[in-house]
């Protein structure tokens, strides 16, 4: 049997596939996706998501849903065998996005409201229990041969676009091609998440809230792993050492004998456990044609930053607004050959951190530890990379090319009123791109067929002469830069800003966009 021709086919619905699908849904799209598997994974996963995945959820629509799933982060500390601190991140500081840096949650109830949100799109088809077993594509389509487990029944999916969210062993990515640039970073870890009993808290236990124990002798990470209707979950992993076998590790005694230390079955309750390896690979491409890849399918990296499943969301949020235009017509299928250029170079940045920080705890030989703690102890190491931003893209360029000043950073978010209407920016303004002012007459500067254009892009206009900003961020951070309007793209990233020639501005994105073919011309008008 073949189908109707879908907007888009989803292979996989973890929790990059379950962003991606909430946020063609709430676009209207149709959309189906096939997933192998019918009940949740059940073994240990991410723990955390940042500030700008905290912001794209609420974006999203479950803003309502966060307090009770997220727990605030702490500072993140890396001690010797001898507790000394050889390194801390401050993840409780405030964050551009507002509220903490790092959000520590459980991803099974992550999941779980997500799923509900999902559920909530009716032109979202989630089929459960449905293989794919083949893709392929021509000019026109792409083809999603799927395979119901249970049955055996088959069936052709037709769409426009595919996205392989299907994990490490990603069919999707097989079909695209090109290999998987491999960063050098190989550990297992046993991993176990487990529950606090009622009146036992970290304290009680003496644990840090968020650590590494560079230990040789065991390498040990204690962090949070969320909340779910107030019961609180902690999580464990212990590296396995030369000689271990994974098998070993496994064991629920072996589990219980090295959680001794720490707490035993009085103190916490057994949730899961399984032995985990860490690798550092990125797919050497993200796209051919009609499929693209998101999450696991396109990179994995070890879990030291806590940005693996938060990279996944960042390229499911990134490529909805890029369908969603595609999609209407309002910019071609070239659209998407800025995806690559920009997530990969994100993603890479963040591996290298992540590696830079497994490497401080992975050390089980003494000699070597002993190295290590000298160094940090007496400040002969750098500090670990600043969070990345864009580097590359659909981002405003000056005439030699080069990136104009402050593009493709993280634009701040807010709390604002505009008369007696409040609440936050991005729900008072609404989705896609926005022009920021402090000139409230920055658009009447346009000419007609400039402005035509913008509405079909559906630009909307944050006039800080008319918002109050309650948390006092965008303003300043527009004075940094010497800008008087910025515009922000709508998976929250600054395309550019300038100091007063919104003409050049809106007209550089115009033509950066080629809206619907007509990008230029429309840019040449406005200049």
């Amino acid at each position: 049997m073949v189908e109707r021709i879908h907007d888009v086919i989803q292979i996989g619905y973890g929790p990059v596939g379950q962003t991606l699908a909430l946020a063609l849904g709430r676009q209207g799209r149709d959309v189906v996706v096939v997933e192998r598997w019918t009940a949740r994974y059940p073994l240990p996963r991410a723990v955390c998501i940042d500030h700008e995945l905290y912001r794209v959820l609420c974006a999203l629509g479950m803003e309502a849903d966060l307090p009770a799933i997220c727990q605030r982060g702490p500072i993140y500390q890396w001690f010797n065998a001898d507790w000394k601190t050889l390194l801390e991140i401050d993840w409780s500081v405030d964050s551009i996005s507002g509220g903490p840096e790092i959000n520590f949650v459980h991803q099974p109830t992550l999941e779980q409201a997500l799923d509900r949100a999902v559920a909530g799109q009716p032109t979202v088809d989630v089929r459960l229990g449905w293989e794919a077993i083949a893709v392929s594509q021509d000019k026109e389509l792409a083809r999603v041969t799927v395979r119901n487990r249970a049955t055996g029944e088959q069936t052709i999916v037709l769409a426009r676009y595919v996205v392989g969210c299907d994990g490490a062993n990603s069919l999707v990515r097989q079909a695209i091609g090109g290999g998987q640039e491999d960063h050098g970073f190989e550990a297992d870890w046993l991993v176990i998440d487990v529950l606090l009993k009622p009146g036992v808290t970290i304290e009680t236990l003496g644990i840090p809230a968020a650590g590494q124990y560079c230990n040789p002798l065991r390498p040990t990470t204690i962090v949070p792993a969320g909340v779910r209707e107030g019961r609180v979950f902690r999580r464990w992993e212990f590296m396995r050492l030369p000689g271990e076998r994974n098998e070993e590790l496994e064991s629920e005694a072996r589990v219980w004998e090295l959680l001794g230390p720490w707490a035993g079955p009085e103190q916490i309750e057994l949730i899961r456990h399984k032995v985990y390896n860490f690798r550092s690979l990125i797919a050497e491409r993200w796209r051919d044609g009609r499929l693209l890849i998101a999450g696991d399918a396109a990179h994995v990296m070890p879990p030291f930053m806590g940005q693996g499943m938060c990279s996944g969301m960042r390229d499911a949020w990134n490529l909805a607004w890029k369908l969603g235009l595609v999609l209407d017509g309002v910019a071609g299928d070239t659209l998407f050959d800025f995806y690559q250029p920009e997530r990969r170079p994100h993603v890479s940045q963040l591996v290298e951190a992540s590696i830079y920080l497994g490497k401080i705890i992975c050390i089980p030989d003494p000699v070597k530890a002993a190295e290590r703690d000298e160094a940090f102890l007496t400040g002969k190491v750098e500090p670990p990379p600043p969070f990345p931003q864009l580097a590359d893209g659909l981002l405003m360029r000056g005439p030699d090319g080069l990136l104009s000043p402050g593009a493709g950073q993280l634009s701040p978010h807010v709390r604002v009123t505009r008369g007696d209407v409040g609440g936050r920016l991005d729900d008072v303004v609404g989705p896609g791109f926005v022009l920021v002012t402090l000139d409230g007459d920055a658009l009447g500067r346009l000419d007609q067929p400039t402005r035509a254009m913008l509405d079909r892009l559906g630009l909307r206009v944050a006039d800080m002469a008319e918002l109050v900003d309650l948390d006092g961020r965008i303003v300043p951070f527009m004075a940094a830069h010497g800008w008087t309007a910025m515009v922000v793209r709508p998976d929250f990233y600054v395309y550019g800003g300038t100091h007063g020639d919104v003409v050049a501005l809106v007209g550089a994105l115009v033509a950066d966009l080629a809206v619907n073919g007509l990008g230029n011309a429309a840019a040449a008008a406005a200049v």
